[in-house]
């Protein structure tokens, strides 16, 4: 479990380090891109980058590019062409892809349901005093209420992540760039609520079992802010397990799919096991669902994997009542390659 955690940490770091380095280089780094064609001019409005990681109070650290998101009045229809990390206009803004994806799903008779995961720094209660433009704005719920106007479920997790840090409970790792497992386990709740108001026909968890542990890791923002390396964080993280005491294991027959970035996977088998949030919506539903998961950017390479895993099993959508497509709220800006339009299945060609 330790090499795996150490692996995961260093893999993580790697790609943050690497996805800052393109984002966000040096003066340098940045010109000698441009003249070798190698990165695009950035807009002149365009902001100054945030550091890859800020320090905020009492020992709280801040994921640089999610503090560069929150800086946005608006970063959608028009103003994504200058927001937008992607190096192809087409896709910087994420509504039409998100949209796109909503009907397609739609046509088949598959609710989607969107979660994006609330930036950290969206509470200011352990910021570092920044004029966040997108917080003071509120411009997330301006986002979600415009795609509210396309049909899509947005399920917004800030309302019970207010709540529950209201009662003292931590949504966020202090050194990490995810969500605690505490939030994990809210926001598995909420989303199963989510799913029952929709009509989706839930049961009670049956021979699943749970317990409270404490994990202990370093947090990938320590890792890339260089920290010394004796410091780590712990946390309270809630396991589940199937009636042997086993892992749960992903089910491709079942109704529910979870697409996701690193935070359906985070305290899954990584930083701790058992207590994702693919096995927190699995005790908090009574189904155990599919999941197709990804380290980077959640905004396109898990449709990638869809498309292929269904388009090699016609029948695999078939099941399927629910979609619940779970990432960094961040990435609307950050997602590197953009938001793509992707089919949902595709004929596989012959050899």
């Amino acid at each position: 479990m330790r090499s795996e955690r150490f692996v995961y940490t260093v893999q993580r770091v790697f790609e943050i380090k690497m996805t800052t380095l393109v984002k966000y280089p040096g003066p340098f780094v940045y010109a000698a891109a441009v003249a070798l064609g190698l990165l695009p001019m950035r807009a002149a409005t365009a902001p100054a980058a945030f550091p890859p990681v800020v320090e905020g109070k009492d020992g709280w650290l801040f994921f640089g590019p999610e503090l560069r998101f929150l800086s946005f009045p608006c970063f959608w229809g028009e103003a994504a062409s200058k927001t937008a990390c992607s190096q192809k206009p087409e896709n910087a803004d994420p509504i039409p892809a998100l949209v796109d994806f909503h009907k397609q799903l739609e046509a088949k008779g598959i609710k989607l349901f969107l979660v994006p995961v609330p930036p950290k720094a969206w509470n200011p209660a352990h910021t570092p005093d920044l004029a966040l433009e997108g917080r003071k704005v509120d411009a997330l719920g301006q986002f979600y209420n415009r795609l509210a106007t396309e049909g899509l479920n947005v399920v917004d997790l800030r309302p019970a992540f207010r709540t529950r840090e209201a009662a003292g409970e931590g949504m966020y790792c202090k050194t990490d760039s995810h969500w605690s497992g505490e939030g994990c386990v809210t926001a598995a709740k909420t989303v199963a609520k989510a799913l029952a108001d929709s009509g989706l026909p839930l049961a009670p968890a049956t021979g699943l079992r749970t317990a409270w542990t404490e994990a202990r890791f370093r947090g990938d923002l320590l890792e890339l802010k260089n920290a010394p390396t004796n410091q780590q964080e712990r946390l309270k993280t809630r396991q589940v397990s199937d009636a042997s005491n086993a892992p749960i294991q992903p089910n491709p027959a079942s109704s529910i799919l979870i697409l996701g970035d690193s935070h359906t996977l985070v305290f899954h088998d990584f930083l701790a096991e058992r207590a994702g949030f693919t096995d927190q919506l699995a005790q908090e539903t009574g189904i155990i669902p599919d999941w197709i998961g990804t380290r980077g950017s959640g905004a396109n390479a898990v449709r990638v994997s869809l498309l292929r895993r269904a388009s090699k099993d016609a029948a695999y959508l078939a099941s399927k009542k629910a979609v619940v497509w779970c990432f960094a709220a961040r990435e609307f800006t950050e997602a590197d390659q953009g938001w793509q339009r992707l089919p949902l299945t595709a004929p596989i060609s012959a050899k």
